[in-house]
């Protein structure tokens, strides 16, 4: 087996290629907790964009939203840490800081969503003027703010702590490093997949996703049978804020425990991209997810550990900056190949006026 390995590997050309191809298979388990990690704010805003576009509601505000809870529950969590008790707990290092400021990181992407919906639904505003909207607004405004309080070097409330499994479970063969992918997580990334699979059964088995596709279908054949459509994109486009406001949640209160202006990086757009690719289901815009964080996590185990012979030298001489642009070619690669390939919901983006009665 290994002679015919190193005979693969000594093809010209070609040997790279399957040198490459080993590389990924042998730090697989090494870089999956990163890959998830990386995942959970990308599957967030897709699973946003799933709930919002599914009742006819186009929302390119998520990135702007992710942004605005995630500088929400820092700095809520930097308000309350002088009078509230500190101490993390075993239970994913949890504190009464950290769980208010969650809150409220929540409940403010909420808020920015029920604005997005006013002027979307009941203004019926032009839904991408009204996403830019929020976008501009949400990063003029945070970064104003965080400019002003960084000035006072505030100390953060810190960040929910990660799960650590037991070792016998990560070390089973074949099936120990799935588990250290899934359990080696902090809640909000382990809840990702709950969240991705109960959305799933709810939006194709249960009377609110048989509404909420009609809705965004045909409009007025769903009002005709007694559904109220401005009350479900309503309702829909809110609870859609509070899965953005998880992704914003985990990128200042789970992933780091800071807030850096812009520190959304454009994860709400790739997010939407993950969504079409997905082709507006939960499950598979968590695989389009994936598929883009995989990029990042090889990226960074070329950096901590390197593939040996000629593939290390080739991948080391490539300039650092390619790795930080990889994820976002790797989106207009595979949503450009995608084009008039993947179908919308017929009403996704047109405003619903509701007929006068006569």
């Amino acid at each position: 087996m290994d002679g015919l390995i190193n005979g693969l590997y000594g093809i010209p050309v070609a040997g790279l290629l399957f040198q490459l191809l080993g590389y990924l298979v042998a730090v697989l388990p090494i870089v999956a907790p990163i890959m998830l990690r990386v995942a959970c704010p990308l599957t967030l805003a897709a699973l946003c964009g799933v709930v919002c576009e599914r009742s006819g509601v186009v929302n390119i505000g998520i990135e702007g939203t992710m942004l605005v809870a995630a500088f929400v529950g820092w700095v809520v969590g930097v308000a309350l840490l002088p009078v509230l008790p500190a101490t993390p707990s075993p239970f994913f290092g949890v504190t009464p800081v950290l769980l208010i400021a969650f809150v409220a990181a929540l409940g403010s992407a909420m808020l920015v969503s029920l604005l997005h919906a006013w002027l979307s639904i009941s203004v019926r505003a032009d839904q991408i003027i009204s996403g830019t909207i929020v976008n501009i607004a949400a990063f003029g405004v945070t970064g104003y703010l965080n400019e002003l309080i960084s000035k006072s070097s505030p100390t953060s409330a810190g960040a929910f702590s990660a799960f650590v499994p037991p070792a016998a479970l990560v070390n089973l063969p074949l099936v120990g490093w799935l588990f250290n992918m899934f359990l080696n997580q902090g809640p909000i990334t382990m809840s990702v997949l709950v969240i991705v699979v109960v959305l799933q059964i709810l939006l194709f088995r249960s009377r609110w996703g048989l509404r909420t596709r009609a809705v965004g279908e045909h409009p007025q054949a769903a009002e005709t049978v007694g559904i109220d459509v401005i009350r479900v994109r309503y309702r829909n486009v809110v609870l859609a804020g509070l899965l953005a406001g998880l992704g914003g949640a985990a990128l200042s209160m789970e992933l780091t425990n800071s807030f850096q202006e812009g520190m959304t990086a454009g994860r709400g757009f790739i997010g939407l991209a993950a969504m079409i690719i997905g082709r507006w289901t939960p499950l598979g815009a968590f695989g389009a997810a994936l598929l883009f964080a995989s990029s990042v996590a090889v990226s960074q185990s070329i950096t901590f550990a390197p593939p040996a012979g000629e593939l290390g030298r080739l991948l080391g001489a490539i300039p650092g900056q390619f790795w930080d642009a990889l994820p976002y070619v790797v989106t207009i690669i595979v949503v450009a190949g995608l084009i008039g390939r993947s179908i919308p919901p017929a009403a996704d983006g047109r405003p619903y006026e509701r007929e006068a009665t006569s």
